[in-house]
């Protein structure tokens, strides 16, 4: 799970300048959720990187295509 982890957060980072507190709770609340992913039966590491990225983009909200300025026009 580390190995995931380690590849979200590098991936994250990358998206967009972040401080180093941010980052931090971004690390834990991903760690939290791919735990639950685990648990329920996922393994492959590829898709928890995936799935935790997006999580991770869906709490800050850059997946929000609104917040992102399209408008629909």
């Amino acid at each position: 799970m580390q190995i995931a982890i380690d590849r979200i957060m590098q991936t994250y980072n990358l998206m967009a300048n972040r401080a180093e507190a941010a980052s931090d709770e971004a690390r834990t609340k991903v760690t939290g959720y791919l735990q639950s992913l685990l648990d329920g039966g996922e393994t492959d590491m590829h898709r928890l990187t995936v799935c935790g990225l997006t999580y991770l983009r869906e709490l800050d909200g850059s997946n929000d295509p609104v917040k992102a300025g399209y408008t629909g026009l």
